[in-house]
């Protein structure tokens, strides 16, 4: 199963340990699912994860967070997008996220943002909540082998 996470679950994983967005990023750790990034997202992770209003939130270092982006990049599967779109018009950036799960073949797209989660779904990928893909995955569980 291949998952693209938005930012918000990213930075909500340095703020909490425990809630649905730390859940999701330790199931992908533990081999659950592998996670997309691209370029574009991975320059996303860092800018977000430097604000100054958050530096304080996760105590992440400008070292730390250069390694949690490093992490990403050498433990996901990195794409290159070669389409750009426009699904979401009340956030182009949120595209990003949407070029990435298409070109990589994504079933989900995890996210707490409300632009992408209204969209619903995109060309067969599903835009869950962090909790949603936390029961998807439990479901995936208790499916018998074949």
């Amino acid at each position: 199963m291949r998952v693209v996470v938005d930012i918000n679950v990213v930075v909500s994983r340095y703020l909490s340990a425990l809630g649905p967005p730390a859940q999701v990023l330790a199931e992908w750790e533990r081999g659950a699912f592998d996670l997309l990034v691209s370029e574009p997202i991975l320059a996303e992770y860092q800018r977000v994860l430097l604000y100054e209003r958050l530096l304080p939130l996760h105590r992440l270092t400008v070292d730390d967070v250069a390694a949690v982006v490093s992490g990403f990049r050498l433990l996901s599967i990195v794409v290159t997008p070669t389409r750009t779109l426009e699904v979401v018009t009340a956030d182009p950036t949120d595209n990003r996220f949407i070029e990435c799960a298409e070109e990589g073949g994504a079933e989900f797209i995890v996210s707490g943002d409300r632009h992408l989660l209204d969209a619903g779904e995109y060309r067969g990928i599903q835009i869950l909540a962090p909790s949603a893909l936390l029961s998807v995955l439990r479901g995936r569980e208790e499916q018998p082998s074949s």
